[in-house]
């Protein structure tokens, strides 16, 4: 194939579009934002789970104290009816006397029951704090994700800017060029992400090699015109005065 020097030259202009739309590229794809939402997920998961468990724990707690409370006012009840029986001095002496000893052993339960329910509560007061402080770390690894996720977007916004600039600048340039050139430059890159380099004192600037005696020798010996590769990375090598021929 054969192509005028300067063109060969525009070549290194299309590389250097490319390779910035390849960076540009490889900056989306490892952006820190994204290892750090990834991380924010394993983390809002993990204290989702952890606020489940606490809100089951409250859950229950709330349960037995209704229960207990119930059994309270149950006692209170009793309590209430036996003393107006009570004090209604009515009945037999026998179940009078029964009543007394019920309303000890009422008093009693109560108490008991009093003593348990302050305990679930105070563990419930222990609980609740659990809870709020998942609830907290919640809210603020949210909060997070949010500024990660705008700091994303933001990135995301400024590459695909500086993409469509890169883009609008080598539709005319590989427009001008050889079609038949373009289409072995974008292949080559396509293969290696490097389509054509510099050669640069006898060293292909695409695999970095040193060539060989015999390369150098066919290079000098080629036109100007033609196009060459390198025998090691095969990808085209533009010639200028720094060569090294």
């Amino acid at each position: 194939m054969k192509a005028d020097p300067k063109v060969q030259r525009r070549l290194l202009d299309l590389q250097a579009i490319d390779t910035t739309l390849a960076q540009l590229a490889h900056r989306r794809r490892s952006l820190p934002e994204r290892a750090e939402l990834e991380a924010l997920a394993r983390e809002l998961s993990a204290l989702e789970d952890e606020r489940v468990r606490a809100q089951v724990a409250v859950d229950d707690l709330d349960r037995d104290i209704a229960r207990l409370e119930k059994d309270v006012d149950q006692v209170r009840a009793r309590k209430s009816k036996d003393e107006a029986r009570l004090a209604s001095g009515s009945g037999p002496a026998r179940e009078l006397e029964a009543l007394q000893h019920e309303l000890v052993s009422l008093n009693r339960r109560q108490s008991d029951l009093e003593d348990a329910e302050l305990e679930l509560m105070e563990q419930r007061e222990t609980a609740q704090g659990v809870l709020d402080g998942i609830e907290g770390r919640l809210a603020d690894a949210r909060e997070r994700r949010a500024a990660t996720e705008q700091r994303r977007d933001d990135a995301l916004a400024e590459i695909a800017k500086e993409e469509e600039f890169k883009r609008t600048s080598r539709q005319p340039l590989a427009g001008d060029l050889p079609a038949e050139l373009v289409t072995l430059y974008d292949k080559i890159r396509e293969d290696t992400g490097l389509g054509a380099a510099l050669l640069t004192g006898g060293r292909c600037g695409g695999c970095r090699l040193d060539l060989s005696g015999a390369d150098l020798a066919r290079i000098r010996k080629a036109d100007p015109d033609d196009v060459v590769r390198c025998e090691e990375c095969r990808r085209i090598m533009v010639r200028t005065n720094e060569s090294g021929l």
